[in-house]
């Protein structure tokens, strides 16, 4: 299993990095880039068995936090003039921790197995 894993790294951190340089016309950049930009390193740090898996869950819960914190007072979508762009806009930050939390908890239990 250690090929998938690094392979599963190496592609999560691929598009971590992507996002990050997606963030240049988001309301609050610097924020989002630096968030993807950690979540990057911490997904090569695994795929190259660099990392502690204590981290990984600590990231884990970090972005879970974050996920409940962004969530919308009103959910609405994902989709651009489907509701209120305030609304829709911290859905999908919401929902993109909550994609970082899974995947950290993931290589977490992934890396404890190796």
């Amino acid at each position: 299993m250690q090929k998938l894993d690094k392979y599963l790294g190496f592609l999560y951190g691929a598009l971590c990095f992507i996002s990050a340089l997606l963030q240049y016309n988001d309301p609050d950049p610097m924020l989002w880039i630096v968030i993807y930009s950690c979540a990057t390193i911490l997904s090569i740090a695994f795929a190259l068995n660099k990392i502690h898996p204590v981290l990984l869950a600590l990231a884990a819960v970090i972005s879970l936090v974050g996920f409940f914190y962004m969530y919308p007072e009103k959910f609405e979508g994902f989709e651009i003039g489907a509701g209120d762009i305030k609304n829709i806009e911290e859905a999908r930050e919401a929902f993109g921790l909550l994609i970082m939390a899974i995947m950290f908890a993931i290589f977490a239990i992934r890396a404890r197995r190796n």
